[in-house]
Formats: C-alpha cells, sequence, structure tokens
C-alpha cells in the first residue's frame, strides 16, 4: 500500500509535469491547470478579483492546511521539474538542508511588492514563472534553470525548501495541517528516509520530520522497511523557535517595504516607455509592465508568433509585427485565454475583435493605391478610391496590423495607443 501511494503520487506528478511543458510550447493546453499556480492566482485576486480566482485559491489554502504541502511535490511544474533532475541524478545520499530564515524576508518582499502593485520581484524568483521562461528558451530562464540544476546535484530540493517564496508561504500553512509526516514507535533509526528525503526534512537520530519543509512527495513513506513512517493526524503544537519567531517577525516588517517598493515601481517602470503595442485586454503600458510574470505562456501559444520575450526597450510581453505572421489574427484571442496571472485580461473574442490595440496611419506619398490593404481589413476600417491614397478610418481600426502586413509598398504603418479601448 505505501509503494502504490508513492506511486500515484509520482504518476500524477509526471503526467502534470509532461502537461505543462505542452502547454509552454504551445503545444497542448486543452486542461489549463497553470491557471491554478499559487502566484498568478494570487495576483488575479487582489488585481482582478472575481469569485472563480477566489474559490481556486482557497482551494489550495483549505488542502494545504489538511494535508499539507502538497502543492510542491503534485500541481508546481518548476517543483517536478526539479524531482526529474534529480532522478537523471541517480541515486545520491540526501543530507538534512536546514531551515534557514532568510526565506522568510524573500517570500515578505516579494509578495508585499506585488501586493503594492507590481509583479517586478515576483517574475525573477515564483517557481511557474521560472519554468515558463526557462522552456520557452529565455535567457533568464535557462540561466536560472543551469543554477537550479546545479543546486539539485548537490542539495535536491534546496531552492524549494529555503529560497521560494511560494513554499515559505505554503511551509507556514503546512505547520498547522490537520495531516502531517511522522516517525512511529517502529523506526529503527536506519537512515534509508533520511538519505532519500529530497527536501533534507528528516532527522532519523531524533526521528522527527520537519512538516514545513516537506514537499510531501511521500519517498520516505516508500523506502521506510519497517513501515515506520505515517501520514495521518498527530497533535503536534504550533511551537516556533525563537529564532525562526525573530525571523517572521522581520519578514512582516520587509512586506512592508516591498509594498512600498511595489507602489515606487507601478509608479515609475513605464514611464519611459513608449511606443509598444500590447495584445487585447493588456489595457496599458504600465499595467502589462507591473503585471506581467514573464511566463511567456502568451508567446508559445500564439498562432501568429506577434508575441514577443521581454527586451531592452520593454520589460515583459508585447507584441512585435515585424516577427511571426506580422499581425494579430482577427479571430483568436488565445494569448486572453491562457494567461493565468490576469496581466492579459480573460476577454472574449468579441471584445477582443473590438479591443484598439493600435491605430494604423497610411503614408499618402508611398500608397502605391492598390487597394489591398481595403481588402485584407476584417473592420472594414479602410476607405479605397484608386484615384487617390487608401484612408483608414479612425474609428473602425483595432491596429491588427494586417493592412500593414498585406501592403506592397509598405506605406502602413502602426502606431501604439496609451490606453486600449473598445470601439
Amino acid at each position: 500500500m505505501k509503494n502504490k501511494i508513492y506511486k500515484i503520487r509520482l504518476l500524477l506528478s509526471t503526467l502534470i509535469g509532461i502537461l505543462s511543458a505542452l502547454a509552454v510550447f504551445g503545444v497542448f493546453y486543452g486542461i489549463k491547470f497553470l491557471d491554478i499556480q499559487f502566484s498568478p492566482l494570487f495576483q488575479r485576486l487582489i488585481f482582478d478579483f472575481s469569485i472563480a480566482a477566489l474559490l481556486l485559491f482557497l482551494s489550495i489554502i483549505i488542502l494545504t492546511v489538511i494535508f499539507g504541502r502538497f502543492y510542491c511535490s503534485l500541481l508546481c511544474p518548476f517543483g517536478i521539474l526539479q524531482e526529474f533532475i534529480a532522478f537523471i541524478r541517480g541515486k545520491r545520499k540526501n543530507t538534512p538542508h536546514g531551515n534557514y530564515g532568510f526565506k522568510y524576508l524573500i517570500a515578505g518582499l516579494t509578495f508585499g511588492c506585488l501586493i503594492g502593485g507590481s509583479a517586478l520581484i515576483i517574475r525573477y524568483i515564483d517557481p511557474y514563472t521560472v519554468f515558463g521562461s526557462a522552456f520557452s528558451l529565455s535567457a533568464f530562464g535557462l540561466a536560472f534553470a543551469c543554477i537550479i540544476f546545479a543546486l539539485v546535484l548537490f542539495k535536491n530540493r534546496f531552492f524549494c525548501t529555503n529560497i521560494c517564496p511560494v513554499g515559505c508561504v505554503l511551509g507556514l500553512i503546512s505547520k498547522i495541517s490537520v495531516n502531517k509526516l511522522y516517525m512511529d514507535e517502529n523506526c529503527v533509526s536506519c537512515g534509508l528516509c533520511a538519505n532519500n528525503c529530497p527536501s533534507g526534512c528528516i532527522n532519523h537520530k531524533d526521528k522527527s520530520i520537519n512538516n514545513e519543509t516537506c514537499v510531501k512527495c511521500l519517498k520516505c513513506i516508500s523506502v521506510c522497511p519497517k513501515g515506520a513512517i505515517k501520514f495521518g493526524v498527530r497533535p503536534v503544537r504550533f511551537n516556533p523557535k525563537r529564532r525562526d519567531f525573530l525571523w517572521m517577525a522581520g519578514a512582516f516588517g520587509v512586506i512592508s517595504a516591498g509594498y512600498l517598493a511595489g507602489l515606487n515601481f507601478t509608479k515609475n517602470i513605464a514611464k519611459k516607455i513608449k511606443d509598444i503595442i500590447l495584445p487585447a485586454g493588456a489595457d496599458d503600458i504600465s499595467r502589462m509592465a507591473n503585471k506581467c510574470l514573464n511566463c511567456n505562456l502568451c508567446i508559445n501559444n500564439c498562432p501568429n508568433k506577434i508575441l514577443t520575450k521581454a527586451g531592452n526597450n520593454f520589460p515583459v510581453v508585447h507584441i512585435d509585427y515585424k516577427q511571426g505572421q506580422g499581425y494579430c489574427k482577427y479571430d483568436c484571442n488565445e494569448c486572453s485565454k491562457v494567461c493565468p496571472s490576469g496581466a492579459i485580461k480573460k476577454i472574449s473574442l468579441n471584445e477582443k475583435q473590438n479591443t484598439r490595440i493600435a491605430m494604423a496611419v497610411v503614408q499618402e506619398d508611398l500608397c502605391s493605391r492598390c487597394g489591398l490593404c481595403a481588402g485584407e481589413c476584417p473592420k472594414n476600417a479602410i476607405k479605397f478610391d484608386s484615384s487617390k491614397s487608401a484612408e483608414v478610418i479612425s474609428s473602425l481600426c483595432i491596429g491588427c496590423g494586417k493592412c500593414a502586413k498585406k501592403c506592397p509598398a509598405k506605406a502602413i504603418e502602426l502606431f501604439a495607443v496609451n490606453k486600449q479601448s473598445i470601439i
């Protein structure tokens, strides 16, 4: 039975890991479980409140209270990736990691900044975001993945236990969870569980398991020859050490600092940025710059491949009509569907088709008067008379860019709008 539980957990993790990879590669995203990732859900909850986001977020919290930190080994794609790396590494003795208090400060600063209105910090450390960045082959994502690969080789899940802000929050909740892992009187202190624990949370000498850092991979249960490790109700008082209490108290102070930093980032991050075209539902430059997590899920699922990664001109995802098909597909709102954080709002196809994201302008001196632009415009927003140059009807143009793409004379330019609007 003990091996069966572990194998079921491993099978589910593998399935979710494969589906996550397919989603970020833009191959398949039929089961939208990436919408239940902790950080994107939290962001949607505080910035674009919805009952669905609230229920999903509460579900994670409630299940963590009941079962402990299962999220990290079952639902987090970055955690699953680390488990896969450890599998490739092969059998190697794992050592206890310790429980370092600086993770509370990292979590306080990260979520404080997010509450203050900016995702600037969390997009560089959130496990889901890093997973998406790595699999979309962004420079930062690949660099971070290499660091984690090296860390896993020597310290296995150290990132999860002592760095990850999501893991820190869920770990604190796990301290009061109903069901915990513990050792009963059958334990002979053989050390097999500790040697195989990827979280380094087991001390076989004093027969204790730190359920705060335990990611509930259940490997210890599967390797225990005596069946001495149990998962269930065991009355344990929440009694943090004085040092942990001081770290957590400091974290609350850091939350305030992070909040103020978030407010400052929100006001200043997009001040010098102009002429950036954003996907429908992003609203404006400031909002997108502060809300996008750079998971790049929208990029890989864009059928026309016009969305581009963060660069020197803009710190998050945006549209580049010079790449891919060169225009935004009229009957597509895929980026809105797949964005888990709400940076691109979930809007209907009809809303998308009537959202102005840019404005087309015809350069009269270059226009060849061929009329192709008028025939290609999905909104009939171009007036054409063969005796003169084409003219854009501004009240109808949504800035999809198809006219510019089809113009053989390259006489049409697209200009960004300050704020998207419904026409």
